[in-house]
């Protein structure tokens, strides 16, 4: 059976791949980097779409820690915003952690009906590849997008591993894959530093959350998975 791998963005393009597909969930800047950044430290993870989700979660967990932004803003009474930074220098590893985030969690939530679903960023690339082509045959890698934008960076993350794939037999299955990974597949973390939400973080003095984004690459051979509502490491054959 030939193996294959599509490229989408936006939360509600995750509904046509709920049939048959492994999908991968991207937003590089920066839920997925947070969330990843938060389980290889052996931190328990929660991603919720809305803070109406996260308040009955949050009574069932023992002193979780919320970290999250709507329209890059950290709600009021939470700990943490969506920071890979501050996620990365948290103290109290056995204190769960509930994310929430603009567009990222989103995307993870609408994905839950599909096969299997799974998080990548620029700090997984290639381990989440490995994984996805000893398991699966079908892969939708989906950029969370954001204000209508397939944003720079995500477009980056899913190049890099439907262009890992690809290497690995699969077939790219329409000309939109074919393009962003082309487009894409050579290029370095730098390509992500001249985005919108680069210009962001510069803009709002969290350049330190885009200058981890651009050092840490390719540095957890690890692959992340959802799994009853929680993300959980999954160490590379």
């Amino acid at each position: 059976m030939s193996r294959s791998v599509v490229i989408d963005c936006f939360p509600d393009s995750a509904r046509h791949y709920v049939d048959g597909y492994a999908i991968v969930a991207i937003d590089v800047i920066r839920a997925t980097t947070t969330a990843v950044t938060a389980v290889s430290h052996g931190r328990r993870l929660f991603p919720v779409p809305s803070l109406e989700a996260a308040v009955p979660l949050a009574a069932k967990l023992a002193h979780p820690i919320l970290v999250g932004e709507l329209g890059g803003n950290m709600p009021w009474g939470w700990d943490l915003t969506n920071s890979p930074v501050a996620v990365d220098q948290a103290e109290d590893l056995e204190r769960p952690m509930i994310l929430l985030s603009s567009s990222g969690t989103k995307l993870i939530d609408r994905s839950s009906d599909g096969q299997a679903v799974y998080l990548g960023c620029l700090r997984n690339f290639s381990a989440t590849a490995r994984y996805l082509a000893q398991r699966h045959q079908h892969v939708a890698v989906i950029g969370a997008g954001t204000r209508g934008e397939f944003r720079r960076e995500d477009q980056v993350g899913c190049a890099w591993i439907a262009r890992e794939l690809i290497n690995l037999g699969f077939r790219a299955e329409d000309a939109r894959t074919e393009e962003v990974v082309e487009r894409w597949r050579e290029c370095d973390s730098s390509a992500c530093a001249s985005g919108n939400s680069a210009r962001y973080l510069e803009r709002s003095d969290q350049k330190h959350d885009l200058d981890f984004v651009l050092s840490h690459v390719d540095d957890i051979d690890a692959a992340f998975m959802v799994k009853h509502g929680e993300v959980v490491m999954l160490p590379a054959d």
